[in-house]
């Protein structure tokens, strides 16, 4: 029998006609209880089905850097703003996000201290109950230890040369709460800060950066195993200077997380991104304070940063962000025509996984934590799994 209703958490239905990730052809995605069970070739004769014509089913997506939402900048953090942190888990979760990384930027080493107490004492409301909420995955420090001549938006007066003795001054207690932290490899001469931050368990990502090949390869064999924003704050590609990027682009155990707003990088280089490394890529948001808010001036620290088209500068038109939505990355990436739905599926949702070491299985997941997107005429949307629901009520139309 079809059943084109909308189920309820507990459901038991089998999604015909549908496409999985690593999988080629249609499957049958079978839902008991509420939770993914298997994945068959055919629908149960004793089950419900649920047609859904081809669509893509995927894991909910993950955003390993983000720095703020719904007016709230993660580095202004305290023990104050739970509800508004409560607010930006529910809606991410709303925008597809299962989980995401607050991204800490740079600030004085109180705020560093005081936002990561603040974040390892919240837990959201609800994961996958009736007010579902985005899970917060850790903390992903982007600063301060970065060079100063490609600091980007970061304010100097707070960059830290990266040592032991400072790295302990930023975690303070919060150590165990922190999972990438993001560095210029170049201002270590010792060689000591990665296998250091490794041996707390804290995932190294490599960014706002002038190292060359040399001082990038050494930092991967001393265990880095990111890239922060590919292209952005770091030296360009260059045919007798391949610098960080290069270095990266060579490795296969190495993520390199890119913004793909076609502000930050033009399309044509994230192609070359994507087909140019061995290892994997990944979207990230960066988005800042005022995502899910209207266009217009908003303070940022002690500065102020105007937000237009989504695409967030500083007062001299540096470049600080965006208020780009982590699946809207996904379906850039397809509306351009540099990749296919399922790479670019995979950009937000297992892909990151991987980088900060989480599983991709879609068996066991609940079927409120998946994803359907729906691909036409070079077209690509994703929204929350609503079985019944048409995907045109994600936007008004699928035109791109």
């Amino acid at each position: 029998m079809m059943n084109e209703s909308l189920p309820p958490n507990d459901v038991s239905v089998d999604l015909i006609n549908s496409q999985i990730l690593g999988k080629p052809g249609l499957h049958t995605l079978q839902i008991r209880d509420g939770v993914v069970k298997a994945i068959a070739t055919k629908p149960d004769p004793a089950a419900a089905v649920v047609d859904v014509g081809g669509d893509w089913i995927s894991l909910g997506g993950i955003d390993l850097q983000i720095n703020g939402g719904l007016g709230l900048a993660f580095p202004e953090l305290t023990g104050e703003n739970y509800q508004q942190l409560q607010g930006i888990c529910e809606y991410l979760w709303d925008q597809g996000v299962d989980g995401f990384l607050p991204t800490i930027v740079t600030t004085t080493v109180e705020k560093f201290r005081r936002s990561l107490a603040t974040l390892g004492e919240f837990q959201p409301d609800g994961k996958d109950g009736k007010h579902s909420a985005a899970e917060i995955l850790g903390v992903h420090l982007e600063g301060p230890f970065l060079n100063v001549q490609k600091r980007g938006a970061h304010p100097q007066n707070c960059l830290l040369p990266p040592t032991t003795d400072n790295v302990k001054r930023v975690l303070g207690d919060y150590g165990k709460v922190v999972k990438v932290m993001t560095l210029a490899p170049e201002l270590d001469p010792t060689g000591t800060v990665i296998p250091y931050l490794r041996s707390l368990g804290i995932i190294v990502s490599l960014g706002h950066s002038q190292a060359n090949l040399t001082v990038a390869d050494e930092a991967f064999n001393q265990g880095a195993t990111m890239v922060t924003h590919a292209f952005n704050a770091m030296p360009p590609l260059h045919h007798r200077e391949p610098g960080l990027l290069g270095a990266a682009l060579c490795r296969s155990e190495v993520f390199c997380g890119a913004i793909a707003d076609g502000h930050h990088v033009c399309p044509t280089m994230l192609e070359v991104l994507l087909r140019g490394s061995k290892g994997e890529i990944f979207v990230v948001s960066d988005a800042l304070a005022p995502l899910g808010l209207a266009d217009g001036v908003y303070p940022w620290d002690d500065r102020r940063i105007e937000v237009t088209g989504g695409v967030a500068r500083l007062e001299d038109g540096t470049l600080a962000g965006t208020t780009l939505s982590l699946l809207r990355g996904a379906e850039n990436l397809v509306r351009w025509g540099i990749c296919s739905a399922a790479e670019a599926i995979a950009l937000v949702t297992e892909t990151p996984r991987r980088a900060i070491r989480l599983s991709t299985e879609i068996i066991g997941q609940p079927i409120t934590r998946l994803l359907r997107w729906t691909e036409e005429q070079g077209c690509l949307r994703g929204q929350r799994l609503r079985i019944g629901s048409k995907i045109d009520n994600y936007l008004p139309s699928l035109n791109c």
